[in-house]
């Protein structure tokens, strides 16, 4: 989870993209067009295509980049919910396209999807279960369309339960699971974050910070499951270096849908309203949910964890590694990322999805079943 709504609004200011100024002309123009020209793939064997896919019923914006169509096919599912990942991708994601064709998806009720959809209509279907299946729709497309057997999902944040959810359900899609910002159990999730804001508050001498937390229980364990109650803590979570390590926001990520050659400005308008629609539909439905009844995947598993992550606790993940079983299973401890190593630190982030992932293509590529509970530590 992003931060739910206490980013939102500086989402929406920081994109650029006021409801005011629609009808004005876009100033970061120019800006997406330099950053087009530079991204552009021109060799003769990429790709680089948008398209709507229809998926559960619902129309749905995918858009596939690579410089080479025979490299591994990479599906990042975004987290929020509703916080789309497409308009952002430029800053990180060109490097990977040497190794994958990678696939950024506006999920139903996200980013540009948003717009394709009535939101009265969707609203009942935002559930788990639905995205899941979804995501399996769209792999399926993506297979046939590119004439791939089987496929790689990275999950990040929200997108996490999404991907996990689809390697538990149809392994045979996958050459492995990547997951970052792993959520494994929401109400743990939610109780270790709390500890650890209500801790860096008190050693901060941040004491209203420090009992606003503590006020908010007994939420996760009792009482109301609400959007409002998870903000209590994460907007405190956020300025001590729970999103971004070391830094008390994350504008330098938030600003970045404002040069996105994906994005104009009423698809930035599109990502703040879709992003609130979803998180204050879904967030209810989260309290249940939890994979620590999962301890077998018939895929390997790797996990790209940032060392500093409140927003969702890396220790959490670690923990249920220590006891999955898999084919092959690899924890990264990243030393100086929080929740968003792709652009905290981007070069060990594509390090590691060369070495540790990209092999896994490779038919046989995991026929040895080990398993290292051990993180490494970048």
């Amino acid at each position: 989870m992003n931060g739910f709504r206490s980013i939102l609004a500086s989402a929406l200011l920081l994109a650029g993209s006021h409801a005011s100024a629609q009808s004005a002309p876009d100033p970061y123009a120019q800006g997406r067009e330099i950053v087009a020209d530079i991204g552009r793939i021109v060799i003769p064997d990429g790709v680089q295509e948008t398209f709507t896919a229809t998926l559960g019923g619902t129309r749905q914006v995918v858009n596939v980049r690579g410089a080479d169509r025979d490299n591994p096919i990479l599906l990042f599912i975004h987290g929020g919910p509703g916080a789309v990942e497409m308009p952002i991708a430029w800053s990180f994601q060109r490097p990977w396209e040497d190794f994958f064709t990678v696939v950024q998806w506006d999920q139903r009720g996200a980013g540009r999807s948003y717009l394709l959809n009535d939101p009265d209509v969707i609203a009942p279907t935002l559930t788990l279960d639905r995205y899941r299946d979804d995501a399996i729709e769209l792999i399926e497309q993506l297979r046939a369309r590119y004439g791939k057997r089987k496929i790689f999902v990275l999950g990040h944040s929200w997108g996490s339960a999404v991907g996990l959810a689809v390697a538990a359900r149809r392994p045979d899609l996958l050459h492995a699971y990547v997951g970052m910002g792993q959520i494994i159990d929401f109400k743990e999730n939610e109780r270790v974050g709390m500890a650890w804001t209500i801790e860096q508050a008190r050693i901060r001498g941040d004491l209203d910070a420090a009992r606003e937390v503590e006020e908010l229980r007994p939420y996760p364990d009792g009482g109301t499951f609400t959007i409002e109650q998870a903000d209590g803590w994460r907007k405190h979570a956020i300025r001590y270096g729970a999103l971004a390590a070391y830094r008390q926001d994350a504008d330098f990520y938030l600003r970045a849908p404002r040069l996105s050659p994906e994005y104009n400005a009423a698809d930035r308008q599109a990502w703040s309203d879709g992003a609130a629609f979803t998180v204050e539909t879904l967030f209810p439905r989260l309290a249940d949910l939890s994979f620590t009844t999962t301890r077998e995947l018939e895929i390997p598993v790797i996990m790209l964890l940032g060392r500093h992550d409140y927003v969702t606790p890396s220790s959490i993940t670690q923990e249920w590694m220590a006891r999955l079983s898999a084919p092959r299973k690899q924890t990264i401890l990243l030393e100086h990322s929080a929740h968003l190593p792709m652009v905290e630190q981007p070069g060990l982030t594509l390090k590691a999805l060369l070495e540790q992932v990209r092999p896994l293509s490779a038919d046989g590529g995991y026929s040895s079943r080990t398993a290292s509970p051990a993180a490494e530590r970048h």
